[in-house]
């Protein structure tokens, strides 16, 4: 994997195939390289270069630091864009990664053609905000809970009555996610940004192309905060997906990949 110094840290990259390219940016405490089972190859399909990073907090890009704000994760991005001579491109964003690539739509309008916002929200409600504190203080106890019941804990949170019914289906997931513990400690910097303040008027004053799409049974980010941001929007369009919860882009991606390049097509100019 590359790594390239921008805004101040140390980022790695991948880059995939050839054609415009189009950014991924993942959420709280998820590598980029989730991104290349079902997004990459849609993408490049289609015939875009895709572009994923590690945001800071997941090697090998540097540590996310208590003092890392929204701003900061936002000219990290715009700072790799400019690096590789992307802009403007097609950005997408999920979970964190959409509140991040929202802050990029206000800070570098310049970077981005199109943009598509999964499972985002455009403030910390009351389940957000107690979702993330006590995210914060299983990290600063130090206690580590066995992987069985963190795969089960994720496994309910982030799949929907439709994964979690299907008993293969979730045996699969239940392994993928005994893997792939995540290590809060590093990613603490992380959880803070999400307690996020009310964006939702300064959104007003985006005036990128953006598509939101919601997951019909998003237990995280439930699909009115992603509405929220979609009216919040000047001229952005509004996706709910049936059928998945918060790992919606991995629980259905067929139909997340068909919206979002849908939305593309589009936009092509």
């Amino acid at each position: 994997m590359p790594v390239v110094r921008v805004n101040g840290a140390a980022l790695g990259y991948d880059s995939y195939g050839e054609g415009e390219p189009v950014v991924l940016v993942n959420g709280t405490g998820a590598p980029g390289r989730i991104w290349r089972t079902h997004q990459v190859p849609a993408l490049n399909a289609a015939g875009y270069r895709v572009i994923t990073l590690d945001n800071r907090g997941i090697p090998p890009s540097d540590p996310c630091p208590e003092g890392i704000t929204l701003d900061d994760m936002a000219a990290d991005v715009a700072g790799l864009i400019e690096h590789l001579d992307a802009g403007p491109c097609r950005v997408v964003g999920f979970s964190l990664g959409a509140v991040i690539v929202q802050e990029l739509l206000l800070a570098r309008p310049d970077l981005v053609r199109a943009a598509v916002l999964l499972a985002t929200c455009g403030r910390a409600d009351a389940l957000l905000t107690a979702m993330s504190a006590a995210d914060l203080d299983l990290c600063d106890s130090g206690i580590k809970l066995p992987s069985r019941l963190a795969a089960y804990l994720q496994a309910v949170q982030n799949l929907s009555p439709r994964t979690l019914n299907d008993e293969d289906k979730l045996q699969d997931w239940l392994t993928v996610f005994e893997m792939s513990l995540v290590d809060l400690t590093a990613v603490r910097g992380q959880l803070r940004l999400q307690l996020i303040p009310d964006r939702l008027p300064s959104y007003r004053g985006i005036r990128v192309p953006c598509q939101v799409i919601g997951f019909q049974d998003d237990l995280v980010v439930r699909p009115h905060l992603a509405r929220e941001v979609a009216r919040s929007i000047p001229g952005s369009s509004y996706t709910e997906i049936p059928g998945c919860g918060h790992f919606g882009y991995l629980e259905r991606p067929d139909a997340v990949n068909s919206a979002m390049l849908e939305f593309f097509a589009g936009r092509q100019r």
